[in-house]
């Protein structure tokens, strides 16, 4: 063994002696040879592997050991536990332990039937305690939950034997807690002053005649070392129980008060200095004889507390509780109250936040946690008991959450006062009746909870800690620090806003106004030499301020468009006012950015003060767009009155955002201009638009032939999208009559041919092979347009019927030249790719308009194309361009097959050969998972909306009963198809096995799939048999549920064939098990019809099949088992 673990000993060499150490492991007996080394040996090496022999022998061939042996093994094993279990290594100890624990699983009660007296001996003998926790803490993790190599008769009945000795257990555990918190409770005879006095008349009016105020006000106890380790195992043993036991009386009060004693230890923790200050005499606590505290005490005080809130935690996530567990509920929730108060108890020698700091990190994290179980699970049961202060709850739990040492404690934080928020509204909105009640009960504490965190996010009150926020770095989400921080903070801003609106928003303007003066007041420091303009600020400490000021402003714009839905739908009339004075400041905002161009202006400090400067304008755009329904709704309201309003706030909105639109703007300011103007033409659509000289402006930027001031792509394909929108969009409010379609429809013509001018031009070289620069070209002019008609196109697929025709008409043109283009670029992946991702969205939003014909035209080039060398040599680059053009040619023949109507029938069998023959036989063998997904979704939908190509039988026949007769045509196709599916549950990928499932189900529930006569006579069982064989594999256990009532919708078909010639054939194949085995495996199915209980069978069947192979696998051969 030494030799073995030797830095020294080379692979070769290792591997020689685990084979020898595993060949002796094998032989009979040889558990006799390290019985006699764990008893002679102090080498931890041989120790673990004797151990290890043990293991396998009692786990893997107990049932071929002869009785003698085993009576044996049972008596020696526990005697030299108790002999060593000093002297031996923890590890060892506890190894020794599980190995006992392991034969109990096996054997108790029926041969080993003081299995479990002893451990509760072990843990009634002071000397011996500590050993018996260990015992008991391992048999509830190998008895309560174990693993698969057990049948499953024996999992209940151990867990049911385990129940039975559950208030027995919590009986012992409860005393020791007890004895050893007053053993070490020094209540001295003249009480020191407690500076816990004030405090407790305050519980004392929160829980009026509590006895535990009184209890959890006794001083701490000073435990010793060995006394803390106890404690330590006895919380871990009560943790491990709390997580399978269900809550019952069992969990006695008394448990419940003690295990919060030791909660305390988490939130008094006394550090060096205090103690010393003569409030205590130094031997209450007794931390060394100079009333020092050890480091190393401190840390296991710590643990102690985080154990005790971990026992809390395991119950209170409990959902499920009994009628008369509910008090016991309302005194834990009480109890946990009283450390919360001492957490945030406020004191002259420490502040709430430099006392959080102290406590050791997981004891806050457990405590958070608790919080957060507490409110999402139990505030609607407690929340009406008059014995529970839920308003001197949520006071303390503000304390805590402003005081949080972390950003994560904060963020947690915030996350259970959005929980709150959401009980709050749902409650309010379920009980119209006494709703101004509820929020008055609450209101102070949203008011202050709305200020708190509305302050957090401003420089101005919390400079230091938001300067500590990384704004560079993107987490998953794609957000920075910063950035999720705001979001947070705003989403619990915008919660209190729908409860307290008027409230929430003279909070927030305010503030929000201040911060504009400062940035609109910046005009007259600013000095023009020549051309340029420079900021004359330069004092390092004004620029700091205005820097914070800026950052503020930025914060208070996005918290102002976050709460914009507030104003619109039924409230509009009521809150008009309010959210007139933002809009019209929002639209000043963005006019003075735009007008004195601050992007551009010269600064002191131009790394910090120009990206502020360019923020701002940008918040404020995106502020404005947030507010584009309401314009919309405001327009709707003002239709046939005086518009006069509402006119000047959209031209002053085009006059702010237009100026912007060029390629000399950066480009985060650009792109905010560009989606204003978009939602101005998709949400708003005001019929005057496209007559503003500052749209006529940006027509002519974008439609004359400029390269050289050209925008950067996606700005320019918003534009695009935008200029689009106005001619496009039915206009709101108008009949149609006064649509002035004819006009739109050549403007739009024109619009798009300028757009395609370089494109249409490469029609022209369709016939010459062109050289390498031109083919560089060419590719630049085919990826810079098709995106922009792609985008037109999209944004108009959920229109009427006129918007897609002006839109087809005006495409049609480069729609054609597309065609003729795409055999020339077939074999350059990444133009392709390009091409079908523009026709796939053709086809998904323009093919009525295009027709049968052109669209047939299409799909026939399209076949002919992709030859099966062609698809094969695409698929095999995986990720590559490659790989996503034939995904989205199967995309796109998706579209085709699912269209109603007898049109592209006739592509029917091409379709399904290509599939069948041409993509299948590429992607069988290995693991594409982007094209097997599309390839198996395209089959689905040619099954599923032609069902009628292959099942011909009218409705009448089956009504008659000649469903069994049913014909089939096309059978080839059919039953390759189905032979796909099947084949796909035979891979590792599990999502094309969830989804090939799913779409099997779905065939069934809508067109009787498994009833049909071809599938029921020749498929139906390999697919059960094939599905078992998945479950027996665990190769997919995340969809156990999912593939167990699919074969349960298999067998319904036909139950009496599944029992009576399904199963036994199955069994019968089943290696591994011998006649016995299968007969009980048969005589356990029960033959039941109903869902619940052919799920318990098929599990019970899967788990013994696997306990049973487990077992007759590891013993030696010719082994007779008893």
């Amino acid at each position: 063994m030494t030799e073995f673990f030797h830095s020294c000993t080379t692979n070769e060499r290792k591997r020689e002696i685990e084979e020898l150490l595993n060949n002796f492991a094998q032989q009979t007996g040889a558990w006799r040879h390290c019985l006699f080394f764990l008893s002679n040996t102090r080498n931890e090496y041989v120790m673990m592997y004797s151990l290890t022999v043990f293991e396998n022998l009692v786990n893997k061939m107990w049932i071929g050991v002869a009785s003698q042996d085993k009576m044996e093994i049972r008596s020696c094993l526990p005697k030299l536990l108790l002999a060593q279990h000093k002297s031996v290594p923890y590890f060892i100890r506890n190894k020794l332990c599980k190995v006992i624990v392991d034969i109990g699983r096996q054997d108790w009660p029926m041969f080993y039937h003081d299995f479990f007296t002893n451990t509760l001996q072990l843990i009634q003998s002071p000397a011996l305690a500590q050993l018996g926790l260990v015992m008991l803490k391992t048999t509830s993790e190998e008895l309560a939950c174990p693993r698969e190599d057990l049948s499953v008769a024996r999992k209940d009945e151990l867990r049911k034997l385990l129940l039975e000795q559950v208030p027995t257990v919590l009986g012992l555990l409860t005393g020791i807690l007890e004895t050893y918190w007053d053993k070490h409770s020094v209540i001295a005879s003249t009480p020191p002053p407690s500076p816990t006095s004030g405090e407790m008349e305050l519980l004392g009016s929160l829980f009026q005649g509590s006895q535990y105020s009184k209890l959890l006000c006794q001083p701490m106890a000073a435990l010793d070392n060995e006394s803390q380790q106890l404690c330590c195992l006895v919380l871990e043993c009560l943790a491990h129980l709390f997580s399978w036991i269900p809550l019952s009386t069992s969990i006695t009060p008394t448990l419940l008060a003690s295990i919060f004693h030791f909660a305390r230890f988490g939130c008094d923790l006394r550090t060096k200095h205090k103690l010393n200050t003569g409030t205590m005499p130094p031997v209450l606590n007794g931390e060394g004889r100079n009333g020092q505290q050890s480091e190393g005490s401190k840390v296991d005080r710590a643990r102690l507390g985080v154990l005790a809130m971990t026992c809390v935690n395991e119950l209170v996530s409990k959902n499920c509780v009994p009628m008369d567990f509910e008090e016991y509920l309302l005194r834990m929730f009480q109890q946990t109250f009283f450390l919360l108060q001492r957490l945030t108890r406020e004191n002259n020698a420490h502040t709430i936040k430099s006392r959080l700091q102290e406590l050791d990190e997981s004891y806050l994290e457990k405590f958070t946690d608790f919080l957060r179980l507490f409110v999402s699970v139990h505030l609607r049961r407690i929340e009406a008991s008059p014995q529970f202060p839920i308003v001197e709850f949520l006071a303390l739990l503000f304390k805590y959450t402003f005081n949080q040492p972390t950003h994560e404690g904060y963020f947690a934080c915030l996350d259970i006062w959005s929980v709150f928020l959401d009980f709050l509204t749902t409650k309010i909105k379920s009980r119209l009746a006494d709703r101004e009640s509820v929020l008055n009960r609450y209101k102070d504490a949203l008011v202050l909870l709305l200020r708190e965190v509305q302050n957090r996010i401003q420089f101005r009150y919390n400079q230091a800690q938001l300067e500590e926020l990384d704004d560079e770095t993107l987490d998953d989400d794609q957000q920075t620090e910063w950035q999720r921080y705001l979001r947070q903070s705003l989403e619990v801003v915008a919660k209190v806003m729908e409860l307290l609106p008027s409230h929430a928003f003279s909070t927030l303007f305010p503030v929000l106004q201040d911060n504009l003066d400062v940035y609109l007041g910046l005009q007259q420091f600013i000095v023009t030499t020549g051309r340029s303009q420079r900021l004359n600020i330069t004092a390092e400490n004004d620029c700091r301020r205005l820097h914070c000021s800026l950052r503020d402003l930025s914060s208070l714009l996005q918290a102002v468009g976050r709460v914009a839905e507030h104003f619109i739908g039924e409230v509009f009339a009521e809150r008009f006012t309010d959210a007139l004075a933002v809009v019209e400041r929002l639209v000043k905002v963005t006019c003075y950015g735009s007008q004195t161009s601050l992007y551009d202006l010269e600064t002191a400090v131009p790394s910090v003060l120009k990206p502020d400067l360019i923020d701002v304008h940008a918040q404020a755009l995106a502020a404005l767009q947030a507010y584009s329904h309401w314009l919309a709704q405001f327009y709707s309201e003002v239709h046939g009155q005086n518009q006069s309003q509402f006119i000047t706030l959209i031209t002053s909105t085009i006059d702010a955002s237009s100026p912007l639109i060029t390629a000399k703007v950066p480009e985060k300011l650009l792109l905010s201009a560009c989606h204003l103007m978009v939602s101005i033409t998709s949400t708003v659509r005001p019929v005057f638009l496209v007559t503003l000289p500052a749209v006529q402006n940006i027509f002519n930027l974008i439609t004359t032939d400029n390269q050289t001031h050209r925008l950067p792509q996606e700005a320019y394909m918003l534009v695009c999208r935008a200029l689009s929108n106005m001619l496009l969009l039915p206009w709101a409010n108008l009949p149609e009559n006064e649509q002035q379609w004819q006009t739109r429809s050549s403007n739009h013509a024109s619009l798009v041919a300028a757009l395609t001018r370089e494109y249409r031009i490469l029609r022209g070289t369709v016939n010459i092979t062109p050289r390498r620069p031109d083919l560089d070209d060419m590719k630049a002019v085919i990826q810079q347009t098709l995106p922009v008609l792609r985008d037109i196109v999209d944004s108009i697929s959920g229109e009427s019927t006129k918007s897609r025709q002006i839109c087809y008409q005006s495409l049609q043109e480069s729609v054609q030249v597309s065609l003729s283009l795409f055999p020339v670029f077939i074999q350059q992946s990444d133009v392709t790719d390009e091409m079908l991702a523009f026709f796939l969205t053709l086809f998904q939003a323009l093919r009525v308009q295009m027709g049968v014909a052109f669209t047939g035209q299409i799909i026939h080039t399209f076949l002919s194309m992709f030859t099966r060398e062609q698809l094969a040599a695409s698929i095999l680059q995986e990720g590559s361009a490659g790989c996503r053009v034939v995904q989205k040619f199967l995309k796109i023949l998706q579209v085709v097959v699912q269209e109603p109507g007898h049109a592209f029938k006739p592509f029917l069998p091409s379709i399904l050969s290509l599939c069948i023959e041409q993509v299948y036989p590429v992607v069988a063998e290995r693991s594409s998972p982007d094209v097997k997904a599309e390839m198996f979704e395209l089959l689905y939908q040619i099954l599923h909306q032609n069902w009628r190509y292959f099942f011909k039988t009218s409705v009448l026949t089956t009504v008659q009963r000649g469903a069994a007769e049913d014909t089939i045509e096309n059978e080839a196709h059919f039953t390759a198809a189905m032979q796909a599916f099947g084949q796909s549950f035979l891979q590792p990928d599990i999502h094309i096995f969830k989804q090939n499932l799913s779409y099997l189900e779905s065939l069934n529930s809508k067109h009787k799939l498994y009833h049909r006569k071809l599938f029921r006579t020749s498929m139906l069982f390999h697919f059960i048999n094939v599905l078992l064989q998945v479950l027996l594999h665990k190769s997919h256990d995340l969809l156990q549920e999912e593939i167990t009532l699919a074969i349960y919708n298999m067998a319904s078909v036909d139950f009496d064939a599944f029992y009576s010639a399904f199963m036994p054939e199955f069994l019968n194949g089943c290696q591994g098990v011998d006649t016995s085995q299968r007969a009980v495996l048969a005589r356990n199915f029960k033959l039941e019809r109903d869902l619940p209980s052919f799920t318990q069978s098929v599990q019970r069947l899967v788990n013994d099949l696997r306990y049973y192979r487990l077992c007759n696998s590891s013993l030696p051969t010719g082994t007779i088992k008893l």
